[in-house]
C-alpha cells in the first residue's frame, strides 16, 4: 500500500521509505534515512540523518531520532542509529546516532521507550525492554533483553544492564546491573531476584531457585571470582547461571552487590 504523507510533512528526496507508512503533520525526515514498512509517525517527529528504521514502529509527537551525538569528540563521522521492529517510542524521546567508537546506536525489537527518555550515542538496547519516563542512558550503555527500568533513572556511560532485571524508579548507577535481579535503594544495590518478572516470563521454579542460589553463593564470598567458581561447580548445566557468571566476569565497571 502507498504511504500516507501529510502535506505539512517535510521529507528529503534522498530519504528511502517503504510501504504503508503514515507520516503526520510537521514531521521532518532528513536525507540518508531508510524507513521500512508500516511505521506510524504522529505529528512533529524528526528523523535525522543516519536513521535506519525497521517495520511496525510507532513514534509519538516530539520524538527525535538519530540526533547528532552529545559528545565533544564527535567530528561529523558518518554513523547510524538503527531501530528494529514494533517499538513504541513515546513523546519527546531522543536517540542519538553513533560516534567513531562503535559507529551506531541500536534499539532492537518490541521495546517501549516512555516519554522524555534519552538513549545516547553508541548505546545498544536489546529486545522487549520497558524504559520509564525521563530515564537517561549515557554513551555506550548496553541493555540486554527484557529489562524493566523505571522512571527517572540515570545510567553512567559504559554501564551494562542484564536481562530480566527490575530497576527501581529514581535510581542511579555507575556500576553494572547483573541479570535477573531487582536493583534499587540509594546507593543502588542488589535487592533480590526478580521473582515476579521471571515467573511472568515462564521461568520454571527449578531455574528460579538456581538463579537465587547462584547469587547467594556468589555474594557470600568476599572475592567474586571465588563465588563464581563455586556457582559454576554447583550448577554446571544451567545456562542462566552461566549467564550470571559470565556477566560478572566480563564486567568493566563492577557489579552492584
Amino acid at each position: 500500500m502507498a504511504n500516507q504523507i501529510h502535506p505539512l510533512a517535510v521529507i528529503d528526496p534522498e530519504a528511502v521509505l517503504g510501504d504503508n507508512n503514515i507520516i503526520g503533520p510537521f514531521c521532518v525526515i532528513d536525507k540518508n534515512v531508510v524507513i521500512g514498512d508500516n511505521n506510524h509517525l504522529l505529528n512533529n517527529v524528526t528523523i535525522h540523518y543516519g536513521a535506519r528504521i525497521g517495520n511496525g514502529n510507532e513514534f509519538f509527537p516530539g520524538a527525535s531520532i538519530s540526533t547528532k551525538p552529545q559528545d565533544l569528540k564527535f567530528k561529523g563521522e558518518d554513523t547510524t542509529c538503527e531501530i528494529g521492529d514494533n517499538n513504541s517510542i513515546r513523546e519527546n524521546v531522543t536517540i542519538s546516532r553513533g560516534t567513531a567508537s562503535k559507529g551506531k546506536t541500536v534499539v532492537g525489537n518490541g521495546n517501549l521507550l516512555m516519554e522524555n527518555m534519552h538513549v545516547a550515542h553508541d548505546c545498544v538496547v536489546g529486545n522487549g525492554c520497558i524504559i520509564g519516563n525521563s530515564t537517561k542512558f549515557a554513551g555506550e550503555v548496553r541493555v540486554d533483553d527484557f529489562a524493566i527500568i523505571s522512571a527517572t533513572c540515570l545510567f553512567h556511560q559504559f554501564c551494562h544492564v542484564g536481562s530480566y532485571i527490575m530497576f527501581q524508579g529514581g535510581t542511579r548507577t555507575s556500576q553494572d546491573i547483573p541479570p535477573f535481579v531487582i536493583a534499587g535503594k540509594e546507593p543502588v544495590r542488589y535487592a533480590g531476584v526478580n521473582l515476579i518478572g521471571l515467573r511472568r516470563r515462564g521461568f520454571s521454579n527449578d531455574v528460579i531457585e538456581a538463579i537465587h542460589n547462584a547469587y547467594r553463593i556468589i555474594y557470600s564470598h568476599g572475592v567474586l571470582k571465588d563465588g563464581i567458581a563455586e556457582a559454576r561447580a554447583v550448577y554446571p548445566n544451567v545456562k542462566e547461571v552461566e549467564y550470571i557468571c559470565s556477566f560478572i566476569e566480563n564486567s568493566k565497571r563492577g557489579v552492584i552487590r
